[in-house]
């Protein structure tokens, strides 16, 4: 279990110190830029704004969850708020960096951009749902109002302080406000060290192995399973590099934001409505399951 921790904590170190930086450069753009650049409400090109948005945000999945709430509360789509929602949770910074080390440049590529795909797909679904009157808008939709980004960002820029000490407080808040970050990725890495002590190699391989039922196993473990997305990134890792199975690690990632039973609750108590929340995995786990069974085919 030592060797495993240090391990793990070797192959992270770099990223998590590289991501509280720009976590603490993120807290300096002002939230109604953010807002702008999300882009029009119930289009395609909104959705793809969210679903980059999601991809930038350096968030938990549950801090994330409270993001994608207040999204909606100021008027967002529903297809925006679950385009957001679901490309967020591991394509963080800090986990993309993470996983970087983890599992190296090419595969961290290839989830972000099945997780992408799954975000924008299942955010037009969304939103076609609501045009067809079979899920109910948001009452909350405002009027597009556009923000000028470069000129707000220039005036943002003028109106920081950029000297070293300057730097150097805000990236001890970046550190600060990744707490609930480092927390679940320390859980993480436990058990992983507890699943490589006594998980014989042989066995995992044969049950999370590159196979449907490896696949669906995963799916039904990452769902009963409540991680954090910080927490999940390295038993992941463990997936594809000793049970040789990339889209069971694809699959364990995503079933977070597609299953995950807190998100689901907290969406029926936003949107009043207990239809838009089941159809959170309803429409996004058959794809999660598609492209991790590509992955597994095409990728051992």
């Amino acid at each position: 279990m030592l060797h495993t921790s240090y391990e793990m904590v070797n192959a992270m170190w770099w990223g998590i110190l590289s991501a509280a930086f720009f976590v603490g450069l993120l807290g300096r753009i002002p939230r109604e830029l953010i807002m702008s650049v999300l882009g029009r409400g119930g289009s395609k090109t909104g959705v793809l704004r969210a679903t980059i948005a999601g991809l930038l945000l350096d968030l938990c999945n549950h801090g994330i969850l409270m993001v994608a709430m207040k999204l909606y509360e100021r008027g967002a789509s529903i297809g925006q708020v679950m385009a957001f929602l679901i490309a967020s949770p591991w394509n963080s910074l800090t986990l993309t960096l993470i996983l970087i080390g983890l599992i190296g440049l090419p595969w961290t590529l290839a989830f972000i951009a099945g997780s992408l795909v799954i975000a924008w797909v299942s955010g037009w679904i969304f939103d076609i749902l609501v045009e067809r009157g079979t899920l109910p808008a948001n009452p909350n939709s405002q009027d597009f109002e556009k923000v000028d980004v470069w000129p707000t960002l220039k005036a943002t820029w003028a109106s920081n302080d950029w000297s070293l000490p300057a730097l150097a407080k805000m990236f001890w808040g970046g550190l600060k406000e990744s707490k609930m970050v480092l927390r679940w990725v320390v859980f993480g890495v436990v058990l992983v060290a507890l699943i490589r002590a006594f998980v014989p190699e042989d066995i995992f391989s044969v049950w999370f192995g590159a196979t449907a039922g490896g696949l669906l196993l995963t799916l039904l473990a990452a769902s009963v399973i409540e991680v954090c997305s910080e927490g999940s990134s390295p038993i992941a890792a463990d997936l594809l590099t000793r049970a040789a199975a990339p889209g069971n690690a694809f699959t364990f990632l995503m079933a977070g934001a597609a299953t995950d039973y807190t998100e689901v609750m907290v969406l029926k108590d936003t949107t009043k409505s207990w239809k838009i929340a089941l159809f959170l995995p309803l429409v996004t786990v058959p794809q999660v399951l598609l492209i991790g069974w590509l992955m597994n085919l095409y990728g051992v």
